[in-house]
């Protein structure tokens, strides 16, 4: 019996770029749903669960993207909804690449020092993917500050962090140098994952810090949020540190992205959000 990923997106057309990931995942066809609304998603469920029956449920399978992150975790939500007793299929959340992405940033990071105990920065970490890094560090045993140039955003991304997951983050506000210096006190992970084509650490800040070891940025466009790294780099050492830029740490995003999609079919009543992903990722 053949694959079948429903893949839907709160965007106008579905992403191509996950759909040919799917594909390249061993998926025999994509049903990709653009627009999709949240009172859309019901139908979209229903259609795929009441037209296999039995062990088939296992080869039909929901993937959720889209551009808004707020949005995708409303749909799944809704997916999840859908469903009742025995009557399922797998489903994965990868809004706007968020899951995949902090999951392979911490992996790249955990593989190269031992974290536990040890102190890391996220610089504009109030996104999707800085949340979701910022909670795995922290299980991981980090202790995680999350940087925002306001420091009521910073403690209202960091509040359901604690709730939902019962793990302490630290707010800190950052907008100029000498806040980033105080922020690099003691730290010993920095982690950058601000908007593209922003520069968030400046080189002389993190070289002249005794205390760091691994740096890492998730943006690819220039110039990156660390100073004096490239995107390629992939445990790269400069000036003492090991770097990663975001295609060394996209190249891993994607191995994450194809075996998690793969795993998928492995089951009917899979749910692959963040934490879900990451042990994917892990396995690897």
């Amino acid at each position: 019996m053949e694959k079948l990923l429903i893949q839907m997106d709160s965007d106008k057309f579905a992403s191509s770029f996950d759909c040919i990931t799917a594909y390249d995942a061993g998926v025999d066809h994509v049903l990709g749903y653009g627009g999709v609304t949240l009172e859309d998603v019901r139908n979209l469920v229903y259609g795929g669960m009441f037209t296999r029956g039995g062990e088939a449920l296992k080869n039909t399978a929901i993937f959720i993207g889209g551009s808004s992150v707020p949005v995708g975790e409303a749909m799944l939500k809704a997916v999840l909804d859908a469903f009742f007793g025995p009557v399922r299929v797998s489903v994965m959340a990868d809004p706007n690449g968020s899951n995949t992405t902090a999951a392979a940033a911490v992996l790249k990071i955990v593989r190269a020092v031992p974290v536990a105990g040890k102190r890391a920065v996220i610089f504009a970490g109030t996104g999707p993917v800085g949340i979701r890094a910022a909670t795995l560090l922290a299980k991981e045993g980090c202790q995680v500050a999350i940087t925002s140039r306001a420091l009521d955003r910073a403690q209202s991304t960091s509040q359901p962090i604690r709730e939902r997951f019962n793990l302490d983050v630290t707010p800190l506000e950052v907008r100029d140098d000498a806040a980033s210096v105080r922020a690099l006190e003691g730290t010993h992970i920095v982690l950058t994952t601000g908007a593209a084509g922003v520069e968030l650490v400046k080189k002389e800040l993190w070289a002249a810090s005794p205390s760091v070891e691994v740096i890492a940025d998730v943006n690819a466009v220039p110039p990156t949020g660390i100073g004096g790294i490239k995107p390629t780099d992939d445990g790269k050492e400069r000036e003492g540190k090991l770097a990663f830029g975001a295609i060394g740490i996209g190249g891993l995003k994607m191995k994450i992205h194809r075996a998690a999609v793969a795993k998928l079919f492995e089951a009917s009543d899979l749910v692959l959000d963040v934490e879900e992903i990451y042990e994917i990722g892990k396995a690897l």
